[in-house]
């Protein structure tokens, strides 16, 4: 039963924080924030995000239950706020993944890249929109460019 609040509290504290949108972030003057959870009079830190001065996540650190870092997340932005770089370290500060994520003319992502400690090819997730510039879908594509997925999205209007 504790688990399950502590699992629906986590739901609630991390939607909080990601309700805080770059905008308030700027206008607040927020450098960083944190996530944390107490439990039986013990508090742990869950979540740590770092932000620039646009207010862009620029590093994000998950806490394992017991305090320890689970992953680190630096990442880097283009001149227009687009999400260009996700590097995943592990506890130990090394790196376990590259995502790059590349844009059209319209500022729409259209790929994204996830590369291994080798910078070798893991996989790619490609994306289409339609005449409006709505996404349309996903696919998603082992390092051999061989269909793995295809994630459709579909729009109701009546």
């Amino acid at each position: 039963m504790n688990k399950i609040i502590l699992l629906i509290f986590l739901s609630f504290v991390t939607a909080c924080l990601y309700s805080q949108s770059k905008k308030e972030v700027k206008q607040h003057n927020i450098k960083s924030s944190l996530v944390t959870v107490t439990e039986n009079g013990k508090t742990i830190t869950t979540n740590k995000t770092v932000f620039d001065a646009k207010g862009n996540e620029t590093q994000t650190t998950d806490y394992n239950k017991d305090g320890t870092i689970l992953f680190i997340h630096k990442i880097k932005y283009n001149s227009n706020g687009d999400e260009i770089e996700d590097l995943q370290y592990d506890s130990k500060n090394k790196l376990v993944e590259k995502k790059i994520t590349k844009y059209n003319l319209l500022n729409q992502k259209i790929e994204e890249q996830f590369f291994d400690v080798n910078n070798k090819l893991i996989k790619k997730h490609t994306y289409v929109y339609d005449y409006k510039g709505l996404k349309n879908e996903r696919k998603t594509l082992d390092n051999n460019g061989k269909i793995i997925s295809i994630k459709k999205h579909i729009y109701i209007t009546k």
